[in-house]
């Protein structure tokens, strides 16, 4: 196979070649660093390129493989990490200036999961400043969607859902928090999951919310999104936070059969005018095709869900204050515009507002998981819109504009974060403009199983998987 024909293979397909010595890692290394010369000027979805630790990960990998000390599925696949996780030796930014030039001295629990199974980093992705879905400065570049370069690759994780759809990396960490990982998956065409809170270690993760944040992959298959998971989650007692769970062998419950699988379709977030027509469309169709499949499809209401953006925003705005207060105090001029207004108006907010959003997020909370009980998984659109224009000034215009900000695509992820359940994003379709859109796939508590199970069981009987942006 010709190197620049590597960065297209899926993460599973890889795998194997590599397993079998059909491609060294060095190969597939190089083959994904030359792309990024070539092609991330576009797009500018790396902060750092890790050119030479990567080729000499690479041929570690490559002589451990050789003299028959394979780990496994990860082994000599280069893979790429927002630039909200510290990484030993090498700038970690969390998209901003204010960090510029620093290096840790460790490794946040993910990359060194990562490391252990084998894996390669290639470099640290860009981002949203301090991982806010509002910030409109980005110091390293503008990322760019692939798709179209006019528009948002989604935020924060902009640069995991970029590279990704690029082939500019075999599969991406991002984090989410009110919708990081799920968005940029939804506006790039990928696969994305928001694991349930606690099952992936946030140690030597720059925080934004503690409630909330979750790190999770970004890839371009369900199977290569199984296999990520699976390499970065479980246990840590450098995080309180994480639970003693076992980490399922997702990717070998991969059957594609889902008859009788129960699925709920959220009535306040399916056939709403909220929607853009053909998001709604597109949406519609992917849940007729489960039923197709034999999955059984009910309605399902819940109520509150059309609040969650504001109950979200409330939270993650006075937590990210609380946990930004040096900055505010002595960087601020540094943030971005949009990050100023955001912290400062989570620092003035008034104890009660906050404590109303805590008490409204357990009503809805409670809401989604009596929901679950009724059914094994809950769908919905990803994002009520495709991917939209890249904004051209900071700030908002108007009242109006905040409120309607409450009513759009933020309160199709935040329900998620809220509840602390697995949600995936998976492409369900184009518009007519050729932007991707996402189908949402809601499981239980440490559920992600069942969530791959029908996410695995919608793409095997559609192949917008294997769309790939002309770039």
């Amino acid at each position: 196979m010709e190197l620049s024909n590597i960065p297209f293979l899926s993460t599973t397909d890889l795998s194997k070649l590599i397993q079998n010595k059909d491609i060294s890692p060095v190969e597939a290394t190089q083959a994904y660093l030359d792309r990024i010369s070539n092609v991330d000027s576009d797009l500018n979805s790396y902060v750092t390129v890790c050119g030479e630790q990567a080729l000499s990960q690479a041929k570690q990998a490559e002589s451990d493989i050789a003299s028959g000390k394979y780990i496994g599925p990860m082994h000599g696949i280069p893979v790429a990490v927002k630039d909200q996780f510290w990484t030993k030796g090498i700038q970690t930014t969390n998209g901003s200036t204010i960090h510029k030039g620093w290096i840790p001295d460790e490794d946040a629990t993910v990359i060194t999961n990562l490391k252990s199974n084998g894996a390669i980093l290639l470099g640290k992705l860009n981002m949203s400043e301090y991982a806010s879905g509002d910030a409109f400065h980005h110091p390293y570049g503008r990322p760019k969607n692939p798709w179209d370069l006019s528009r948002n690759p989604g935020t924060s994780s902009s640069g995991s859902g970029a590279a990704t759809a690029a082939c500019l990396c075999s599969t991406s960490l991002g984090e989410d928090t009110g919708g990081s990982i799920r968005g940029p998956a939804s506006f790039c065409g990928l696969v994305g999951i928001r694991p349930s809170w606690g099952r992936v270690s946030r140690y030597g993760v720059f925080p934004a919310s503690w409630s909330m944040d979750t790190v999770g992959p970004i890839s371009r298959t369900t199977e290569d999104c199984a296999m990520t998971l699976k390499a970065i989650a479980g246990y840590d007692p450098k995080d309180p936070y994480t639970w003693n769970q076992p980490v399922p062998d997702y990717g070998s419950e991969l059957t594609g059969d889902i008859r009788g699988v129960k699925i709920g379709v959220i009535t306040e977030r399916v056939d709403t005018e909220a929607n853009d027509p053909e998001v709604r469309e597109l949406v519609k169709t992917a849940i007729s095709e489960l039923g197709n499949a034999g999955a059984v499809i009910n309605e399902i209401s819940i109520p509150l869900i059309v609040h969650s953006a504001a109950i979200s925003s409330t939270i993650i705005s006075c937590d990210a204050a609380a946990l930004t207060r040096k900055d505010l105090e002595q960087n601020l001029e540094q943030l971005d515009h949009n990050n100023q207004v955001r912290l400062l108006m989570g620092s003035i907010m008034p104890a009660d507002a906050y404590l109303k959003a805590i008490k409204l997020r357990e009503l809805l909370r409670r809401q989604i998981l009596d929901a679950l009980t009724k059914v094994d998984v809950l769908v919905m659109p990803t994002s009520s819109i495709p991917a939209p224009k890249i904004p051209e000034k900071a700030g908002v215009e108007s009242k109006e504009e905040v409120l309607q900000g409450f009513k759009g695509r933020r309160s199709f992820t935040s329900p998620f974060n809220l509840a602390n359940t697995p949600a995936l994003s998976i492409c369900c379709g184009f518009t007519s403009a050729i932007l991707p859109v996402g189908l949402q796939i809601v499981g239980k508590p440490f559920a992600e199983s069942t969530v791959f199970k029908v996410a695995y069981g919608y793409q095997s009987i559609t192949d917008w998987h294997t769309q790939r942006p002309k770039i």
